[in-house]
């Protein structure tokens, strides 16, 4: 099962199980870890068994042994040293394309649960820190393993190493091996919850630096208009200084783990060293000067490993914080829920609500009110209202980016509820206030997630959208790149773009969201036109300020405060003199 199948799981990564979640995604390729393994255990036997061979050719010295003996220790060596190089080679093929593959399963993972989460998450969490997440934390996750693998398990071999041939040689030595272990488990336990308290810290105030520079990356042309750069880059500052901070705490705390670790590590090693050599000077022990050097050269190796495993703790604590901030996404419980729904093959475009309504998380009004409403396939209804009245919730209940609090909505005589909305929107298109376009060109927009549209199709969709003639005139045509958002083109161009991505859909529900509102006269006109072709014999709910674009709508509903309070044709509410009558007479007046 691909780990995107599994990010549907909740227990996929558990926040309050951080080490255990990343044993877990380490666990998925046995084989290749299994390998990894194998190899680096043998690429190790040097680092414990080279004080063997010291040992040897010392008392080999000391007793007038043989040149031939000595020569045959460093023939040992020789073969162990040399293996080193291909079983390292193996052991780093193995481990890293798991540790790159489990970054990439993650990052996909991260990018499958952010399209099942519900548009009410967007609302409150800022892109900033969303692609913070999927970039830093994943790389913290990657580095973590990639520093803490290696001297963990070579920190094993040695301690298994030593302990096996000490028990060999000279076993009333163990019990002082014995000691490091529960100094260095006090140690780690001592320092973890600070540094997984600081941690935490340090990853929310970069998150929230985050969200503040892609506030003000956003904001430069309204920053810049109004003479504000000094404002905007004291908020940054704020920010910044609020990551140093925290960071400096972080530095301190991490100084202190690795000057503690290493003082208490090295005054171990000199102990058993002093402790070697008086054992052997007074005949405690039948210990050979060879086995003095064995003796401590093993217990440095010891405390070496043990110094870098404690020295580890702040790589450890900020990759498990990653870990943690990655699990609030995945376990994310706002998920628009479509999995085992009933799949949508094709849509006429009848819509009905029945006496829906809709009130907002930490609301105390709702944004909709008892609304019923009978849309049959291929017609335009239009909503009109101030601001606040409920338009756009009400095509937000239609698209499915909020449920009903109560009521229900129905496409073609079926409760929404019960259907699988992906595959609904594949039917549905919107057209909003603001075209919505990406980093490519202008081919690449127009044919998003259709890559079998031909050019012909793409440059009729254009021509339809009165598009064709300015993208013609471009230097590289279709092949044009607009720009972040479509900063390139002009706000009528890229709304003109976003209509012939529209018609290539072939759409039979249209959701039209201030599509003109912030046009000029002269690119109202075209973009008018363009919807005029858009529209035709299409389901088409549209909301609107200007009054002057609907006219010509089936049926005109006016909402106020999240109710119906009129219905009709143009002519029959001018002629009913009531509410949308008097917004008429307004609009009118100030033109």
């Amino acid at each position: 099962m691909s780990l995107q199948a599994l990010a549907r799981r909740q227990d996929l990564l558990d926040g309050a199980h951080p080490a255990r979640s990343v044993l877990r995604l380490l666990a998925r390729r046995p084989w290749r870890m299994l390998l990894a393994f194998l190899a680096f255990a043998v690429k190790e036997v040097p680092l414990w068994f080279l004080p063997v061979v010291t040992a040897a050719i010392i008392d080999l010295v000391s007793s007038g042994g043989s040149v031939r003996a000595v020569l045959g220790w460093l023939a040992i060596a020789l073969v162990l040293l040399v293996q080193n190089y291909p079983n390292h080679i193996v052991y780093t093929r193995n481990f890293m394309t798991v540790v790159r593959d489990t970054g990439a399963d993650l990052r996909n993972a991260l990018a499958a649960r952010l399209q099942s989460l519900s548009i009410g998450y967007y609302t409150r969490t800022s892109a900033s820190i969303v692609q913070n997440k999927v970039v830093r934390d994943v790389e913290n996750v990657e580095m973590m393993l990639q520093q803490m693998t290696h001297p963990l398990l070579s920190s094993a071999m040695v301690l298994t190493g030593a302990i096996t041939m000490t028990g060999i040689a000279v076993p009333q030595f163990l019990p002082v091996y014995a000691l490091t272990v529960p100094i260095a488990i006090g140690l780690r336990a001592a320092l973890k919850r600070r540094s997984r308290a600081r941690n935490e810290v340090f990853r929310r105030e970069m998150e929230g630096f985050a969200a503040r520079v892609g506030e003000m990356a956003s904001l430069i042309p309204v920053t810049r208009a109004h003479g504000l750069e000094q404002t905007a880059v004291s908020r940054v500052a704020t920010g910044a200084d609020g990551v140093r901070r925290a960071g400096l705490h972080l530095d301190m705390l991490n100084g202190h783990v690795a000057s503690i670790s290493w003082v208490t590590m090295q005054i171990l090693g000199v102990g058993c060293l002093g402790l070697a050599a008086v054992f052997a000077i007074t005949g405690f022990l039948p210990i050979s000067p060879g086995e003095v050097v064995l003796l401590s050269t093993y217990f440095a190796l010891l405390t070496q490993g043990l110094t870098q495993l404690l020295m580890l703790i702040p790589v450890g604590a900020r990759g498990l914080e990653s870990v943690r901030s990655i699990a609030e996404v995945l376990q994310e419980p706002d998920v628009e829920q479509n999995e085992g729904k009933r799949e949508v093959d094709a849509v006429e475009g009848r819509l009905t609500l029945e006496h829906v309504s809709h009130r907002y998380a930490g609301s105390d009004t709702e944004a909709v009110q008892e609304v019923s409403l009978d849309v049959e396939a291929g017609t335009t209804v239009a909503f009109v209202g101030s601001s606040g009245s409920g338009k756009s919730t009400l095509l937000n209940l239609v698209l499915g980016f909020v449920r009903p609090t109560s009521g229900r909505i129905l496409l073609d005589g079926v409760d929404m509820q019960e259907l699988d909305l992906r595959t609904a929107r594949r039917f549905t298109s919107v057209v909003p206030q603001e075209s919505v376009l990406f980093e490519g060109t202008i081919r690449e927009n127009i044919a998003y997630g259709m890559p079998e549209a031909g050019e012909e199709r793409v440059t009729q969709a254009l021509r339809d959208a009165n598009a064709w003639e300015f993208v013609r005139d471009l230097p590289d045509g279709l092949d044009t790149v607009v720009g972040e958002r479509g900063a390139r083109l002009s706000g009528g161009q890229r709304q003109r773009l976003a209509i012939a991505r529209a018609l290539l859909r072939d759409p039979r529900v249209l959701l039209l969201d201030e599509a003109t509102s912030a046009l000029d006269p002269e690119a109202e006109e075209l973009v008018k036109q363009a919807l005029a072709r858009l529209m035709e014999g299409r389901t088409t709910l549209v909301v609107a300020h200007r009054l002057s674009t609907i006219r010509s709508a089936d049926r005109i509903v006016v909402l106020d405060r999240g109710r119906i309070v009129e219905q009709g044709t143009h002519a029959d509410l001018l002629k009913a003199a009531g509410r949308y009558a008097q917004m008429h007479l307004t609009q009118s007046g100030t033109t």
